[in-house]
C-alpha cells in the first residue's frame, strides 16, 4: 500500500499538470476582441493594416493576456501612439519593435526571438508535458508489472 500511494498522487499530479498546460494553452490562444483606440489620421488603409497588424504582434504589458491593439489600458494607448508617431516617420516594423524589445525586453513580443535567455518560455512547456507524460508511463508500468502475488501462509491446525 506504501509504493503505491506516491504512484498514485504521481499520476494525479501529472494529470492536473497535463490540464493546467492544455487549458492555459487554450486560454492564451483565443483573441480578445479588438479595442475601441483613438482614431488615429492614417495617410491610407494600407498604413492602417499594417498598424494593426504590428500592434496585434506586440503584447500590453498591464493587461499581459491582450495584445496592444485589444487593450484598453493607458500604457498599451500609449504605446499605440508611439507605434504611430514611428509609422509617420518611416520606421520599419523591426525598427519599431527593435526600439520596444530595447525598453521592455523580448517579453513585449508575442513571438519573442529563439535565444538562451528566451529557452525556457519556446520550450518550458514542452519539458513539463514531456515530464508529465514520462510520469503517466512509468505510473502505468508499475500498476501492470505490481508486486508478486502473496501465497497465504499454511495454518499448522490444517496438519
Amino acid at each position: 500500500m506504501t509504493r503505491r500511494l506516491p504512484a498514485r498522487l504521481a499520476a494525479l499530479a501529472a494529470t492536473l499538470l497535463v490540464t493546467l498546460v492544455i487549458g492555459m494553452a487554450s486560454a492564451c490562444a483565443q483573441e480578445a476582441p479588438a479595442a475601441t483606440i483613438d482614431p488615429l489620421p492614417f495617410k491610407n488603409h494600407a498604413q492602417e493594416v499594417r498598424f494593426q497588424k504590428l500592434t496585434r504582434q506586440m503584447r500590453c504589458l498591464v493587461c499581459q493576456d491582450e495584445s496592444l491593439a485589444a487593450s484598453n489600458a493607458e500604457l498599451a494607448q500609449q504605446m499605440r501612439h508611439i507605434v504611430f508617431e514611428q509609422m509617420q516617420k518611416g520606421w520599419t516594423n523591426q525598427q519599431i519593435k527593435d526600439y520596444f524589445v530595447a525598453r521592455y525586453s523580448d517579453y513585449v513580443l508575442y513571438k519573442p526571438p529563439v535565444k538562451p535567455s528566451t529557452w525556457l518560455l519556446w520550450f518550458g512547456p514542452l519539458v513539463v508535458l514531456l515530464l508529465g507524460a514520462g510520469a503517466i508511463v512509468i505510473t502505468v508500468r508499475r500498476r501492470r508489472h505490481g508486486p508478486p502475488p502473496t501465497v497465504p501462509a499454511a495454518d499448522d491446525d490444517e496438519w
